[in-house]
């Protein structure tokens, strides 16, 4: 399997429900690195996985619509916990959207799955990877 990641980062507030999360249960801010991680088991007629600018604005894209936002006021996420997990589910659905749309152009339609990992410091991440 061939893959390609491309990274940025993003900025978002939120509050966390439940004794479990501790103070993190009050509004607080946290700044991911995002990586997103495209793959295919053959290389396209242009030997890439995709294209490298191509994902990079996709994922900027995805990104710009929860930079500077608080989570717990997005519509789509209601009612639920935004966690790192949560949160790295939404991006991978919101870039295989994109990919399914043709926004990564036609070679990506070859693309077999999307790996996303927020990475919240140096000592915790968490990732979502699914098929496309």
């Amino acid at each position: 399997m061939f893959s390609v990641t491309v990274r940025d980062h993003v900025m978002i507030a939120h509050s966390l429900r439940g004794e479990v999360f501790g103070p993190a249960q009050r509004l607080h801010g946290a700044t991911y690195v995002v990586d997103a991680t495209f793959s295919r088991a053959e290389l396209d007629s242009d030997d890439i996985v995709v294209d490298i600018g191509w994902a990079t604005e996709a994922l900027r894209g995805v990104l710009a619509d929860l930079n500077y936002r608080n989570l717990d006021e997005v519509p789509e996420l209601a009612g639920r916990n935004t966690t790192t997990e949560v949160l790295a589910r939404l991006i991978a659905d919101r870039l295989a959207s994109r990919v399914e749309g043709g926004g990564l152009g036609d070679s990506a339609s070859g693309l077999a799955r999307i790996a996303v990992t927020l990475r919240e410091s140096h000592i915790a991440w968490a990732s979502y990877e699914r098929s496309l």
